[in-house]
């Protein structure tokens, strides 16, 4: 006989398992909180720009000249992560990170195809950020004059540390409603697992599905001398 699931039965097993069904969440939740307030390390961000435009004197500026300084941003990308400026980098700014440390904690990326390029920088410490986003934006603006003979390149807005900030990472609400939702999803999975898993026969119901015959009569409940229900 082919088995059928209707709405009735879902309800039935989601009351049979509510509290299967209430404790994992919570408990996911839980877990969460504590990890993400007292296990993971806050990581704070501080970002600083620069402007690759070539100086002219008589300020004379055609599309050419613009068209040619975005193109050549795509190229300052790749020199402000090189080895060559890191190491004065972690020099200048007396840091314990090594080359490829320092590079995982920056990103640089222009905005919006602009003359304008966003170096940015993630670190345990918001000072350190701010001075390593400083630092890397003075040395590349120094350093690009003899690599590429070029003086093309200012400082539009230097880091700043506010007086309380805040780190981008971990985000504990964030964290613990994904955790909410997979331990719902875990919940009901698990649910419905324990009642496919369970053979056991409960009601009269569960009888006659199994067997396909009819309920002629039923033992009731019986109580001893003692008071015991048999």
């Amino acid at each position: 006989m082919e088995e059928t699931i209707s709405l009735k039965d879902i309800f039935q097993t989601l009351k049979r398992r509510l509290k299967l069904i209430v404790l994992i969440p919570i408990i996911a939740v839980l877990v969460s909180a504590l990890v993400s307030y007292f296990l993971l390390t806050p990581i704070y961000q501080s970002s600083t720009q620069i402007l690759v435009n070539q100086a002219k004197q008589d300020q004379a500026f055609n599309q050419a000249d613009i068209r040619t300084n975005i193109e050549l941003i795509n190229t300052y990308n790749v020199i402000i992560k090189s080895p060559i400026i890191l190491e004065k980098v972690i020099k200048e700014a007396n840091l314990t990170e090594s080359v490829s440390e320092l590079n995982s904690k920056l990103s640089v990326a222009s905005q919006n195809n602009s003359q304008v390029v966003n170096i940015t920088v993630e670190h345990e410490q918001p000072a350190i950020a701010a001075k390593i986003a400083n630092t890397v934006a003075s040395v590349f603006q120094r350093e690009i004059v003899s690599i590429m003979n070029v003086d093309n390149v200012s400082v539009l807005s230097q880091a700043q540390v506010s007086d309380s900030p805040s780190p981008i990472k971990p985000n504990p609400t964030l964290n613990m409603a994904i955790a909410f939702v997979v331990g719902l999803m875990t919940a009901v999975g698990l649910a419905f697992l324990l009642e496919y898993l369970d053979t056991t026969m409960k009601t009269e119901k569960d009888i006659e599905d199994i067997l396909e015959l009819p309920i002629l009569g039923v033992v009731a409940t019986m109580e001893t001398n003692e008071g015991k229900k048999k």
